[in-house]
């Protein structure tokens, strides 16, 4: 590989020279002593309602379109932190790498790095493979001339966020069975890749997916991007043997919503940092993640691997018993429990009602959403009526929900 000094003014060869070998200590600086007070927009503490933007309660769990999550108050002093100082932004991923993998007890051969999410992951994982540490294959992607060129995916996992596959220029080969995946493997085949929240809708499953993609020597990514809890889903895919996964921030997790991570090999996550911001002329320049949000993900690995999970499920679920012990003093209504495989995995409530009450659950979830406060509920889950989760409500929130609900129930009822 032939390397030119002035490829871009973010140093190229001093990211592979940081790979390669340990990240300098950092130098002590001062940090400012006290928060400055907040003058002008933002100093109501609701930047939100002097904006006319409704907040709302979310009852649908960590859904980007409406945040993800809520950041813990140490997490956000960590990232206020954070902001004080410069740092040469590829040492830091790679310290931040280094410090994901010790805490998740990755095998020896793994790393990872912070991304804008689990999308920018699935785009830089890949870019990397394509490209390996070429200089210009990295500034020619999507022009794929000279590198390999598709993709296999199982049918039943294209899903929207294949987007981030195909920006790279692969071709997507989209297969069903075993003899397909066979027939589809030729020189040409730069990856296979698995949807985690798919895997009870595909044919081949997840350890399947990876054994075959060894078999046939190609790369394997699998996209885990919400599939926390449980905690043990952060490294059980590596100890699969999955060369890439990722992970988005800013869920489970409760990190910064425009963080995610990217966890495999150590060359393979080396080569997407090289396709990633903050090198310009590359396919991520355009993801940037900022060195707050690095060192949030950080933080907030930490502070979720600390949790008391078993305690945290009992609390969503007792919330979910609140609310429905009020809502089913309505005659006609009804609720169930259930846990979704994986994605959101845990406690959810459906939602049912028969026709004494005279609405249907688009009009109950309208309604909801256009009341005083804004309460966002969605479908059924594949279960009948509305379901929601407790999983992202504040402290209080599920007693105003069975309130209102209980209201709106019984006017229609």
């Amino acid at each position: 590989m032939q390397l030119g000094s002035k490829w871009n003014r973010r140093s190229f060869l001093g990211t592979l020279s940081v790979i390669a070998g340990s990240v300098m200590a950092p130098r002590k600086l001062s940090a400012w002593k006290t928060a400055p007070s907040v003058m002008g927009f933002g100093s109501t503490g609701n930047p939100y309602d002097e904006l006319g933007v409704k907040t709302v309660i979310n009852c649908e769990g960590t859904m980007t379109v409406l945040g993800g999550s809520i950041l813990r108050p140490e997490l956000e002093a960590v990232m206020a932190h954070a902001g004080r100082h410069f740092v040469r932004i590829a040492d830091l991923e790679v310290a931040a790498g280094k410090r994901i993998t010790e805490m998740l007890k990755l095998p020896e051969d793994y790393g990872a790095i912070v991304t804008s999410g689990a999308a920018a992951a699935m785009q830089s994982g890949l870019a990397g493979i394509l490209t390996g540490d070429n200089e210009q294959f990295i500034k020619q992607i999507p022009d794929l001339t000279g590198m390999k060129s598709e993709v296999i995916i199982q049918k039943s996992h294209r899903n929207p966020f294949d987007h981030q596959l195909r920006t790279t220029g692969v071709k997507l080969v989209v297969i069903e069975t075993r003899e397909e995946l066979r027939a589809a493997v030729n020189e040409k085949i730069a990856m296979m890749h698995f949807s985690n929240f798919a895997n009870a809708a595909g044919q081949i499953k997840v350890d399947e997916w990876v054994k075959l993609a060894k078999e046939y020597k190609i790369p394997c990514m699998n996209d885990a991007a919400a599939d926390t809890p449980p905690v043990s889903h952060l490294w059980d895919y590596a100890n699969m043997g999955y060369d890439l996964i990722t992970f988005s921030g800013g869920k489970a997790m409760r990190g910064p919503q425009c963080a995610g991570m990217l966890i495999g090999k150590k060359n393979l996550v080396a080569n997407a940092l090289l396709n990633n911001s903050p090198h310009e002329d590359t396919i991520g320049r355009s993801q940037k993640v900022g060195k707050e949000e690095i060192v949030g993900m950080v933080k907030a690995l930490e502070l979720y691997l600390k949790e008391d999970h078993e305690a945290l499920s009992k609390e969503w679920q007792d919330r979910l018993e609140y609310i429905s012990g009020r809502i089913t003093r309505v005659a006609g209504v009804s609720t169930s429990y259930f846990v979704p495989d994986i994605a959101n995995h845990v406690p959810h409530m459906a939602i049912a009602w028969d026709s004494r009450v005279k609405l249907t659950p688009k009009e109950v979830s309208d309604l909801l959403k256009d009341s005083t406060p804004s309460i966002i509920m969605g479908g059924g889950e594949e279960h009948p009526g509305l379901s929601m989760t407790a999983f992202m409500m504040q402290p209080g929130e599920h007693k105003i929900v069975a309130e209102q609900l209980e209201k709106l129930l019984k006017q229609h009822g």
